[in-house]
């Protein structure tokens, strides 16, 4: 099953939003033919790899279709999908002709299903679990066939909803063995000790209260929900990044690109049928007003320009939202309820373009061996949508790196560990940053010469040692930034075997500017792979990746995870290389690799982290739970009794100190939550075997200074 589609039904089931997102548009079955014929013909002739839509491809539709509808086989029977089947290879036909039945039919049976899930889950758990029957659940949901009859669907509920019980159970026995005897001693009142049954039944209620709530948001989605899913089984049929957006999922990803939006900076969770602040974005315009509180209940909303205030209670989340948020100097009124004391009042709010801190560039330093260091961190490759000049990851990392040079380090480590990628330009102009000229990826449209992307400037803002940190899940943009520096040797790549493997460029195509006249609202847009990008060398990141310098273990070793474990991923291939000239400032570049090599094959800490990622892998693969409870309790002993080994790789700490910049501490005077969030940071930088190790590298790395400029000119 494609792991995006399944994400996909996760993230509509339980929805946690911020108020940047819109969704307002109503079920028309025109429109859904309107997209389904429009993005059938992007795909068609803008796709860099167009397939044929034919019955084979129908085929593989269909069985992905299905898995995200039902990936846990809890709704579907046996029989509806024999009756699902007579369209598996007639959905090229329907797409040819806009023709919904298909959809249509799955949609409404869904529905049925979910809502006789509903009473059955609820039946269940009004009845006591027997944790002490011997009986076993394999958690490999998707590889189970389809239930036969209800009594089947029914122990399949059964056996899920005791695991979910089981494990409450288990937490709440543990926490009442723990009771402290010495707090009991010292307490006025002996602590209630509540007997087993007691704790079953607080469990299976527990339990109650969160299947109950996945219910009320799956049986919430409109029909314009579950279509998207089945456009996006279609589309991403072609590739792993091809996608449709749907209007809420644009905003969306648009917020991701840029790091902003305009709305009154906080997060929402629907819960109980109250909209709740979940969190308070800092900087932003409710963090400012220093009215609202994380936990506060929203109930009633009200434009500046209007005279009456309309209730959100029991609104779709996404709907409620769309009242909320709003464009810049705009404002709104909430009747909110307060978590403090449960006191109503009114809280007017001037929307603003809110910033999201975590995605942008942030630096610090850090002396190690009485030299000082700068550790540049880029969670995404962000731009502004409307205006890249406004504001982009490469003029904030140059800013970044020019306060270290006045803070005088001596190296820098730019650190792209989770960084999935981002917009192509910023990507050229920060690899422009370190060296002085020439080629840094090379992109090629299908049946088209390659374009050269080319840094033009021939200034260097930093020339001194670099060394980049890159994981498994580095992707797209950062594998462009770490290929070009290794292929010039300018930095020294440290990280896992090798990066994710995306080397495909996508472009969002607004799909409602294809149509003269619109009278169906928002289509979304759709994602389409047009091209795919090649290292200067010739050589692409597509499926292998970057192969670090150093390879040093991690967490996701062993995990599969790269674009080789997705579906319908593009394949490998080679193009002639650019001409570029190697950086021949370095002294002993191969040395130092050599070096750090054998530092990393002689640390303990990292041999554990090996051992522990394989642990972590095992475990994955171990589908088979008990729903006996001694049985439970045995394995759960025997995994924390082996987890106590890994225990000292949280325990590592290189007793280096990392600081902030001036300009960040000026900030901290007002702005405390940027404070803590900087400090945690530090925290987690000093107990980071990889930075270290980065900093080793660049003290070992020399530079010639008489012969930095010179360079070695490479031909094909």
């Amino acid at each position: 099953m494609k792991r995006n589609l399944k994400l996909i039904a996760l993230v509509l089931l339980f929805s946690v939003a911020s108020c940047s997102f819109t969704t307002k548009s109503f079920d028309d079955p025109d429109k859904d033919k309107t997209l389904l014929d429009l993005i059938a013909y992007l795909l068609e002739r803008g796709h860099y790899d167009a397939k044929d839509i034919n019955d084979e491809f129908s085929a593989n539709v269909f069985d992905d279709y299905i898995d995200a509808l039902d990936p846990y086989r809890r709704f579907f029977y046996k029989k509806d999908i024999e009756e699902f089947e007579k369209y598996k290879t007639q959905i090229d036909d329907a797409i040819r002709d806009k023709d919904l039945s298909f959809f249509d039919l799955t949609y409404n049976r869904l529905i049925e299903r979910t809502e006789e899930a509903n009473k059955i889950q609820e039946e269940l758990l009004k009845k006591p679990f027997d944790f002490e029957k011997e009986e076993i659940l394999n958690t490999e949901y998707e590889k189970q066939p389809f239930a036969k009859n209800k009594k089947e669907l029914k122990n399949r509920w059964r056996q899920q909803l005791k695991l979910n019980a089981l494990s409450s159970y288990y937490d709440l026995r543990e926490d009442q063995e723990k009771v402290d005897e010495e707090d009991d001693k010292e307490a006025k009142e002996p602590k209630e000790i509540l007997s087993n049954q007691e704790l079953e039944t607080k469990a299976r209620e527990e339990v109650a209260d969160n299947t109950k709530e996945f219910f009320e948001f799956t049986l919430e989605l409109e029909r314009k929900d579950w279509f998207a899913i089945f456009l996006n089984a279609i589309v991403e049929e072609f590739d792993p990044h091809t996608y449709y957006f749907a209007p809420v999922a644009k905003d969306r990803f648009d917020t991701q690109m840029s790091g902003q939006f305009q709305g009154i900076g906080a997060r929402l969770q629907k819960k109980g049928g109250e909209v709740r602040i979940t969190d308070i974005i800092s900087g932003g315009p409710a963090w400012r007003g220093d009215e609202l509180r994380e936990g506060d209940i929203i109930m009633k909303v009200r434009q500046e320009d209007e005279k009456d205030a309309l209730s959100i209670v029991g609104m779709r989340l996404q709907d409620a939202i769309e009242f909320i948020k709003g464009p810049k100097g705009t404002k709104v009124i909430l009747t909110v309820k307060t978590k403090l004391d449960g006191s109503t009042k009114d809280i007017t709010i001037e929307r603003d373009i809110v910033e999201l801190e975590e995605t942008y560039a942030k630096s610090a330093e850090v002396v190690k061996d009485g030299k000082r260091y700068g550790i540049v961190n880029l969670p995404k490759f962000y731009f502004t949508m409307d205006d890249y000049k406004e504001k982009n990851a490469a003029s904030d990392v140059k800013k970044e790196i020019e306060r270290l040079k006045e803070e005088g380090v001596e190296g820098l480590v730019i650190d792209l560990r989770n960084n999935g990628g981002g917009s192509l330009k910023t990507v050229v102009d920060i690899a422009g940053l370190f060296i002085k000229d020439g080629p840094i990826v090379q992109v090629a449209s299908n049946g088209d010469e390659p374009e050269v992307l080319e840094d033009r400037d021939s200034s260097v803002l930093w020339d001194g040692p670099l060394v980049i940190l890159v994981n498994e899940i580095s992707a797209s943009a950062s594998e462009i930034l770490a290929a070009a520096m290794q292929d010039y040797k300018r930095a020294i790549i440290i990280g896992g075997k090798q990066t994710y493997g995306k080397g495909t460029v996508q472009n969002v195509a607004d799909l409602n500017s294809y149509l003269r006249k619109n009278p169906y609202g928002d289509l979304g847009a759709l994602k389409l792979t047009t091209q795919k990008f090649y290292r200067v060398n010739g050589g692409s990141t597509q499926l292998e990746g970057v192969k670090s310098d150093v390879v040093v273990p991690d967490r996701f070793k062993y995990v599969d995870i790269g674009e080789r474990d997705q579906e319908n991923p593009l394949p490998w291939d080679k193009i002639k290389a650019a001409d570029y000239d190697v950086w021949d400032g370095y002294v002993d570049f191969e040395q130092t690799i050599e070096n750090s090599k054998q530092r990393m094959s002689k640390s303990e800490h990292l041999q554990l982290v090996d051992e522990y990622a394989k642990w972590i892998k095992e475990r994955r693969d171990d589908k088979e739970w008990s729903l006996n409870y001694d049985k439970y309790k045995a394995r759960l002993a025997k995994s924390e009794a082996f987890a106590k080994k890994f225990d000292s790789i949280d325990d590592y700490d290189t007793e280096l100190t990392y600081n902030s910049l001036p300009y960040e501490q000026q900030l901290f005077k007002k702005d405390t939550i940027l404070q803590e969030k900087r400090e945690r940071w530090h925290k987690n930088l000093a107990k980071d075997a990889y930075v270290e190790e980065a900093l080793n590298v660049l003290n070992d790395l020399k530079i010639n200074n008489i012969r930095r400029d010179k360079l070695v000119t490479i031909k094909d």
